[in-house]
Formats: structure tokens, sequence, C-alpha cells
């Protein structure tokens, strides 16, 4: 395991990890709620996560983002690594619904992006997998080319066999198995 994953690891673990009754963002209960907003936000927590993140990343794609507000340290953190290891990826950011005002766009970044691009979606913490899919459905929307799906703790509630059966893959930075 590289010095990286072991940080994240410990971070989530100390920051993200709580133990109780928890009514998930997927409507299930669970004794474990994973906040790993905690640890993205955290200066070297979003360090570790862009670090995993950018070299987990296929070589063609240009862009990474995702559904506010879980994804958006996430794609932040990404895409300043990568730039500072001299492969740029822009990032943007998949609202839920479009504002009333301005552009009222529903993907802000969208000027980076070009249709046809190859972009990557990543999710904090999946655990159904049903948000996942719909900012893949809206990147596809706008014409982007979603070729990878990673997230950051799989919660391995059913999320892996849902979007395969979308004919999406998902990959993970850490799963709930190695995070307890």
């Amino acid at each position: 395991m590289s010095e990286e994953k072991t940080r994240l690891l410990i971070l989530l673990r100390d920051r993200s990890v709580k133990r109780g009754d928890f009514v998930l963002a997927s409507g299930r209960r669970s004794d474990l709620y994973v906040d790993v907003r905690q640890t993205s936000l955290h200066a070297e927590g979003g360090l570790r996560i862009g670090q995993l993140m950018a070299r987990q990343l296929r070589a063609d794609v240009v862009a990474v983002g995702g559904m506010t507000l879980g994804a958006d340290p996430v794609v932040t953190a990404t895409s300043v690594v990568s730039a500072l290891n001299g492969r740029p990826l822009h990032a943007f950011i998949i609202r839920k619904e479009a504002k009333e005002h301005g552009a009222k766009d529903l993907v802000v970044g969208r000027s980076n992006l070009n249709p046809g691009d190859k972009v990557a979606i990543v999710e904090d913490t999946t655990t159904t997998g049903g948000s996942l899919l719909k900012a893949v459905e809206r990147a596809r929307e706008i014409g982007l080319d979603v070729v990878q799906c990673i997230t950051v703790v799989d919660r391995e509630e059913g999320a892996r066999d849902f979007l395969a059966g979308h004919g999406l893959m998902l990959e993970s930075l850490v799963t709930r198995a190695e995070l307890l």
C-alpha cells in the first residue's frame, strides 16, 4: 500500500468515520456514516485524495467532474495535483438543479470542456450509485464521453453492481472493508 493511501486511510478514520444510527442520502439506514468532506477539505486529506485520484485516472481523461457538494473538493484537489504533476486536467461541477439566474447552466466549468472530451466522474462516498449515475447522465447530456467513474470511499452496498448494470465500472480509492 502506498504512503498516500495509508495516510488517507488514517485521515478518513480520524475525521470522516462515525458510528451510530444514520439515514444516508440513498434513504438507507446504516450504522456507519462516512463524511469524506471532513477529510477532502483538510489540507493533507485533499492532497492525498488528489494524488491518488490523479494517479488512478486513465491517460485519455482530460477533465474530472462530479455532483456538487461532495465532489467539489475532490475534483479541485485532483485538478490542482494533476497540474503540479505536469498533466493538467480541468475540473467541472455538476449542479443538482439549474440556477434560476445567470447562465442557468447545470455544469460549472463547461467553458473548459469540448463535446466528445473523455472525462472521469468522481464522488466522495458511494452507497447505491444513484447519484453517481445522475452525474454521468448530466455529463453525457452536454456531450462529454464518460470513460471512468471513481469514488473516494465505496461503502460496498450495491453501487458496483448497479453501475455495472448501466455499463459503468466503479473504481474506488478506499473500500468499506479497508476503512474498517
